[in-house]
């Protein structure tokens, strides 16, 4: 995630760009649709995509090396390069405190085509210039320190680590490096442990030196700028960048056609198996790749897909996922099931090859080529209407050949016949070109020749492409304008709605509609039946298959989503202003005419307990469920608010019925209470009847109340162990919790004073220690949570380490917390949270889905955004005092319980970690941190292709808060969701990208990279941190 450079060239460089006013005015190449493409006369190429509907800016600097360039002895260095990038410059020394006080979201990742490094920040020249400059002085100054390195290696090594404790990850690794015997694509991009542990300073500097020069770099530029401003700015400070005298000469290693079948067996620590499958395909820029994408939705698309029909609905599997990888060089199609409880992999790997080795023969349907374009189709236009994702979604396209190859890829889409499914499945999903692999426990050569990557000059010449999406408004995102500008009303019904219509870009709207029912005493006993209600309302209507209904959200652009809790039903919608109306009449028959399928009940049960199976012996799983068991209150087991084990939650889902769940529907679900937001391209008008016509006349006998909790809880200081023999990544949690409501007059200086403890990404001074100066963690951070409603403050403390390390990790987070106790924040530091924080609240607001969970939750609570207005002025006033005096009154080291699970020597642990004793002990983590100040601990690496904003994905996932209750899970609802990676929360956007396809993640997100202060009421409380373990099971 971060390089280097060299400060041997800061001299003489840094007095260049900053007289670059010299250099020649750019060239304009081409545009399209758009988007501009310039040169400077150094070799930079430059993209621009003005869109003034959001105000914010993107930058993204793509460098084209990844691990494909790496030599003999280089493996993981494009990857160790791209961390050591944060470490400064003699310019910049401390660049995530500079993003990070600008109120930037910003990363860096590693691909096999390309490395890129972007933020997104509040649109503004200074934050532009700022952004340009930064990004052209760590090009070429940045340090490449021995010291450095050597802390840095560390966390390469725990995020290498990480990636061992999953199956499915490290089958999918071993899997492709058997398929490919030559070329690098077979090698991960994140390096072998030797490698990453070897490397020389000197190498990491001749290969930084060799690749990161104006010659080798694109700088796109998108969201609410002026161009010709842009342009200066982008020729000022790159522009006089010295094109170097070395020629960059291309890869040239091409993988022979397989000539056999292979196979690969895993066998490791586990509870569920997996059965791969992997096909040598075209490049993406072939003509061939699009008829191959679309062969793989028809495989594993739920629950059209033929695989998901053949192994999850026959039980074989609980889930199957797959991916064709658009890469610069002839790439990979790779599927993967994971088996259901009881069942051998080896018969799902039979029923797999027997489904995709036939498809070809036995034809695809026209029906079947008609949903996968829809769907691609529906994916692709959500992308392009998001100015910041697409900007870095171009970096992949960019590293293919040929930034235009998106829109290419668009028209071949359009042209696509089941003709074309059917040549390139018989030409490529053949025995002889197949990798087959497990994790559990042909007599004539029959060969496969891949096309090379055509001659994009020749093949694109002067593309033009089509008109331009319509532009959205530059919307003004303070508090105050938002009020201003939303119509706030109850409904005939009782539903309390916000309205806020404005012009957004592709006209997209978005829609969230909470309905509430029951109370703590009428709902005993029926906790996981909410939980499962709104996921099985989705699979059916009575007019409408689940399958119906999938294609009818395809054909309008939309997205449905649902999730449940005790009491609450969510319901999510994006789609565009013309298919509003339609799309609201969906929605209608789900919320009022659902089929309550129980066969589909018996897929969402069987997808659910494979996952909490998994996690038996999954350290980060079996330690966060520790530390929300011991914080929560003791209720019965039948409470809606009892916090259950991994074990109980098994038990729980077993036993829940269909009675449970159609009871819930008829007696307990209604219109009456409840919140709804439009956000987007509408006209209230027209809008507004057709949201009363679903809520009408829908009522319940039992009368509603929410479920109040308390935080007043008796937690002793001390430190359990959890042994999880095989997993090589420990985890550390420290946690309390305390009776404070959020209208408290110390929770904003405890906000505060927590986020720069560690909330603050690695500027705070756990990211600053942890990571960036010892390397003991890859993720290590800190946060939050306050209730709006109930008098319950949640503090946490996070890391994820090698098990050796915990002792070390330990130790610094304690000592970080005592000197915060003793000696509180300084005037600095306080100045500097301030402004990042306020920053990050005006970029959150710039996203309609942040803004649209913001209305209902104001809704929720009775409040106004002149409530933000009030917090934003109070945090301006708030002084050094007034942060200290709070950490010192609420922070208490003897009411903090440290879990520490993972593999560690009873010897060793039981000298480094005494039971029983106030956070005094070594505690062991294994969750990483990034500079935006996500917290993440990598289960499983992937192998498989690497997300970026523009592509979408097909994810599984889990969602829960703090105190352990679950709000949303894919495995409930029994099938995998797919998105826009850049269509999400932020916390999720930059967390996928951190795994490839076929990996595994969990997630802390902290509320500014989730939904704010605002929340997702009822599910998510207002400032609430987000935990997700998500399962990255293909990448589009």
């Amino acid at each position: 995630m971060f390089r280097y450079g060299f400060f041997l060239f800061a001299a003489g460089i840094v007095l260049n760009m900053t007289g670059a006013s010299q250099a020649i005015a750019a060239e304009e190449v081409t545009s399209v649709e758009g988007i501009t493409e310039y040169q400077l006369e150094n070799g930079v190429r430059v993209l621009l995509f003005p869109d003034p509907s959001k105000p914010q800016v993107t930058v993204n600097m793509t460098v084209f090396v990844g691990s494909r360039h790496e030599g003999y002895g280089e493996a993981g260095m494009a990857h160790l390069l791209e961390h050591m990038l944060f470490k400064g410059t003699p310019t910049h020394p401390n660049i995530p405190k500079l993003l990070q006080e600008s109120g930037a979201s910003f990363n860096g990742t590693t691909w096999l085509d390309r490395t890129n490094y972007y933020e997104t920040l509040p649109a503004s020249p200074e934050n532009l210039s700022m952004a340009l400059k930064l990004e052209a002085d760590r090009l070429i100054n940045s340090y490449v320190k021995g010291e450095d390195l050597e802390s840095e290696m560390s966390v390469v090594r725990s995020e290498f680590e990480r990636g061992e404790n999953s199956p499915s990850r490290i089958l999918g690794q071993r899997v492709t490096s058997a398929a490919y015997e030559w070329h690098n694509y077979g090698q991960s991009t994140i390096g072998n442990r030797a490698d990453i542990e070897r490397v020389p300073v000197e190498s990491l500097r001749r290969f930084y030196k060799k690749y990161y020069q104006p010659d080798n770099v694109m700088v796109i530029v998108a969201g609410a700028f002026d161009p010709e401003f842009a342009l200066a700015e982008i020729n000022a400070h790159f522009g006089g960048i010295p094109r170097p005298d070395r020629v960059l000469e291309g890869t040239y290693t091409e993988e022979p056609a397989q000539d056999g079948e292979r196979m690969v067996t895993l066998r490791r620590v586990g509870d569920v198996g997996l059965a791969a499958a992997l096909y040598h395909i075209s490049a993406g820029a072939h003509p061939d790749y699009v008829a191959i994408d679309v062969f793989e939705h028809i495989m594993t698309a739920s629950p059209s897909g033929r695989l998901y029909k053949g192994l999850v609905e026959s039980k074989l599997a609980a889930s199957v996922s797959g991916a064709a990888y658009s890469l610069h060089d002839p790439g990979m199609l790779r599927f993967m099931a994971e088996a259901s409880p009881g069942v051998d992999p080896r018969d799902v790997l039979s029923k797999m090859l027997e489904i995709v080795e036939t498809a070809g023969e036995d034809g695809v349907t026209e029906e079947e080529v008609e949903r996968a374009k829809t769907y691609w189709m529906k994916t692709w236009e959500m992308s392009f209407a998001d100015s910041s994702k697409l900007a870095v979604q171009l970096s992949e396209w960019a590293a293919q050949g040929d930034w235009r190859l998106m829109f290419m890829y668009r028209d071949r889409l359009e042209a696509v016949t089941p003709e074309d499914v059917d040549r390139a499945a018989k030409k490529y999903v053949r025995q002889s070109n197949r990798t087959a692999g497990l994790f559990i426990p042909t007599k004539e050569p029959d060969r496969v020749t891949i096309p090379e990557t055509p001659d994009l000059a020749e093949m694109i010449g002067d593309y033009k492409g089509r008109e331009a999406v319509a532009m959205g408004e530059a919307f003004d995102v303070s508090p105050e304008n938002i009020e201003s500008r939303t119509t706030r009303l109850t409904l005939p019904s009782g539903v309390k709605a916000a309205f806020l219509p404005k012009k957004t870009r592709g006209e997209s709207v978005v829609v969230q509609v909470n309905l509430r029912y029951g109370n703590s005493e009428a709902l005993k006993g029926l906790s996981t039946a909410c939980d499962l209600l709104p996921t099985l309302m989705t699979r059916g209507t009575k007019d409408l298959s689940r399958q119906q209904l999938q294609d009818l959200l395809n054909q309008k652009k939309a997205k449905l989503a649902a999730s449940g809790t005790a009491g609450l039903a969510s319901f999510d919608i994006q789609t565009r202003k013309e298919y509003l109306p339609e799309v609201l009449d969906v929605l209608r028959q789900v919320l009022r005419e659902p089929t309550l399928s129980p066969d589909e009940l018996e897929l969402i049960r069987n997808k659910r307990l494979t996952g909490y199976e998994q996690q038996l012996t999954d350290p980060m799983a079996l330690a966060q469920t520790a530390l929300v068991v011991a914080t929560s209150e003791k209720y019965p087991r039948d409470d809606v608010r009892y916090a259950e084990t991994i074990e109980e939650k098994i038990e729980s889902w077993k036993n829940v019925s269909h009675d449970d769940v159609t009871k819930l529907f008829n007696e307990y679900l209604n219109g009456t209470n409840g919140e709804v937001a439009i956000v987007g391209d509408f006209e209230i008008s027209e809008i507004q009847p057709l949201v009363e016509s679903i809520l009408t006349d829908w009522t319940s006998d039992i009368e509603f109340s929410r479920n109040p909790r308390s935080g007043d809880v008796d937690i002793k200081g001390k430190t359990e162990k959890i042994l999880t023999p095989g997993k090589e990544n420990a985890t550390y949690l420290a946690g309390t919790v305390f009776p404070m409501k959020e209208s408290n007059p110390d929770y904003i200086g405890l906000m505060m004073g927590n986020y720069v403890l560690g909330s603050s990404g690695l500027s705070s001074r756990l990211g600053d220690r942890v990571r960036q100066q010892e390397g003991l963690s890859y993720g290590v951070g800190s946060f939050m949570r306050s209730s709006p409603l109930d008098p319950r403050t949640t503090l946490m403390v996070y890391a994820i380490a090698n098990p050796d390390n915990m002792p070390k990790v330990e130790t610094a987070i304690r000592e970080e917390l005592e000197l915060l106790i003793d000696k509180g924040v300084t005037d600095e530091e306080l100045a500097t949270a301030k402004k990042g924080y306020l920053e990050k609240q005006l970029v959150n607001r710039s996203s309609d889905d942040q803004l649209v969970n913001l209305l209902t939750n104001t809704a929720y609570l009775g409040r106004t955004m002149e409530y933000y207005s009030e917090q934003e002025a109070a945090i301006q006033k708030l002084t050094v005092d007034d942060v200290n005096a709070a950490v010192k009154k609420r922070l208490d080291l003897n009411h903090y319980l440290v879990i520490a699970a993972g593999d560690f020597d009873r010897e060793k642990s039981d000298k480094a970690m005494k039971k029983d004793e106030p956070m005094t002990t070594e505690k062991e983590t294994e969750f990483k941190a990034t500079n935006s100040g996500l917290k993440y601990k990598i289960i499983k690496e992937g192998d498989g292709k690497a997300p970026v904003p523009a592509n979408t994905v097909v994810c599984h996932y889990k969602g829960w808060l703090d105190n352990g209750e679950t709000f949303d899970s894919s495995y409930d609802r029994g099938q995998p969701a797919t998105f826009p990676l850049n269509g999400v929360i932020r916390g999720w956007t930059e967390g996928l990208q951190l795994i490839k396809e076929g990996g595994k993640i969990e997630l802390e997100i902290p509320s500014d990279l989730g939904y704010g202060d605002r929340g997702f009421p009822p599910v998510i409380p207002g400032g609430a941190t987000l935990h997700f373990e998500v399962e990255l099971l293909e990448v589009k």
